[in-house]
């Protein structure tokens, strides 16, 4: 079987067991359809809803990818200063572990007040979640850079610039890729955050909608909407990283 064939067939025959085991337990213990509906229902509340389920996941997915690009945005020229800059990381490393350590869902409300339940509150949280583990990765990344390497740069007169554009990035970019991954993953948890807080759209809302008027398999769709779009948009990181750094090895196979 192909490295290809693997990837896609294995987590699919996993997937297919789960269903047989939900399924069979549905069946047998004779649950109630409200505490946990059968597979089959679910898909025909995914069918008969589509509309609905496509038109809330591509809001989220907005919110998901707006706000994963502006932790980029303002996470990678903050790495580089930090990673550079003995004062700044002093002043600002701290900072950011202990805006780390507050639990999202306790600034959610607060970012309400501020900006409202438009989508930029929900760009806001997303920002929140996604913004360290970009921050972190990259910092280790840069500091990372064989000393030898920059020796040689500085020995063949490269200026700072060069420097950084030539051996330190790249020699960090594996590091900076690893917390992008991490961060995507976090910035559709951001996104159901700021819309179990205050939204009347998008996937979170639904979920909260459904459960509310106690329609668990649309409940259950979404949640497998949510599913498939966080594996979305963990494979655009993935296919950005080989369109990036195509000479980076891919990850190591489990026997």
């Amino acid at each position: 079987m192909s490295g290809i064939a693997e990837r896609i067939g294995y987590p699919l025959l996993g997937l297919l067991l789960l269903l047989a085991v939900w399924a069979l337990a549905c069946w047998l213990v004779s649950i109630p359809t409200v505490v946990l509906p059968s597979p089959d229902k679910v898909l025909q509340a995914m069918v008969t809803r589509s509309d609905l389920l496509l038109d809330e996941s591509l809001i989220t997915l907005k919110e998901t990818l707006f706000g994963f690009v502006l932790a980029l945005a303002l996470g990678l020229p903050l790495a580089v200063a930090v990673a550079n800059s003995r004062p700044l990381n002093l002043m600002f490393y701290p900072l950011l572990i202990a805006l780390q350590s507050v639990p999202k869902v306790a600034l959610a409300p607060i970012v309400l007040v501020w900006f409202g339940t438009g989508m930029e509150s929900k760009l806001a949280i997303v920002w929140l979640v996604a913004f360290f583990p970009i921050i972190v990765d990259t910092v280790a990344g840069l500091r990372s850079t064989p000393r030898e390497l920059l020796e040689l740069a500085d020995s063949l007169k490269a200026t700072r610039t060069q420097i950084f554009l030539k051996v330190q990035f790249p020699a960090a970019l594996p590091f900076v890729i690893t917390g992008a991954k991490v961060a995507i993953t976090l910035a559709v948890i951001g996104a159901v955050i700021g819309e179990f807080i205050g939204s009347s759209e998008g996937l979170g809302f639904l979920l909260l909608s459904a459960m509310s008027q106690l329609n668990t398999p649309l409940a259950f769709g979404a949640l497998f909407a949510l599913a498939a779009l966080g594996i979305l948009v963990y494979l655009l990181v993935e296919l950005a990283e080989r369109l990036m750094a195509p000479w980076l090895p891919p990850a190591p196979e489990r026997h």
